[in-house]
């Protein structure tokens, strides 16, 4: 049997992949992502999500790796991790009360070939105070998260 990685560093991923019964193994990438605004949406995830797959592909040329990104899309701009706090902020402010986009690319890369698709989500936000974003941000570790949250980290506030 073929030796599965997941090549990415993501506690939620690695959840995702053992609750499926996956046996796998966890290298995180190295690979930069691209952050290039004039990329299409959907584009710019599988492209993300390949990048990552290949830098540990390459190493690993007879396993089968997978590759991911999410991007959290408002008015055609994608929110990716924020800086900091204060950016954190400005991007939960900005996603309050309103509909935004999620899209999650995979790329699956294996020595016969290659399968790179997505998935798209519209999200809604509650409109939020000052008061509770600060609340959600002392709960939530969010400058590894594109758009500042996690829909499975108190994502009822």
């Amino acid at each position: 049997m073929k030796r599965l990685i997941l090549a990415s560093g993501s506690p939620r991923r690695a959840d995702l992949m053992r609750e499926a019964g996956f046996d796998f193994e966890i290298i995180p990438s190295p690979a930069e992502e691209l952050h290039d605004e004039s990329m299409p949406l959907i584009e710019l995830c599988e492209t993300n999500a390949k990048l990552k797959a290949a830098a540990i592909f390459e190493q690993n040329p007879d396993a089968i790796v997978l590759g991911s990104d999410t991007l959290v899309y408002i008015d055609e701009t994608p929110l990716g991790k924020p800086r900091d706090l204060d950016e954190a902020r400005v991007m939960l402010r900005r996603l309050s009360g309103r509909v935004h986009t999620v899209c999650s690319g995979v790329a699956i890369l294996h020595p016969h070939g290659e399968e790179v698709f997505h998935g798209l989500a519209k999200v809604h936000f509650k409109v939020l105070s000052d008061e509770q974003i600060e609340e959600y941000l002392k709960l939530v570790h969010v400058l590894d998260k594109a758009g500042s949250y996690a829909i499975q980290e108190h994502g009822e506030l």
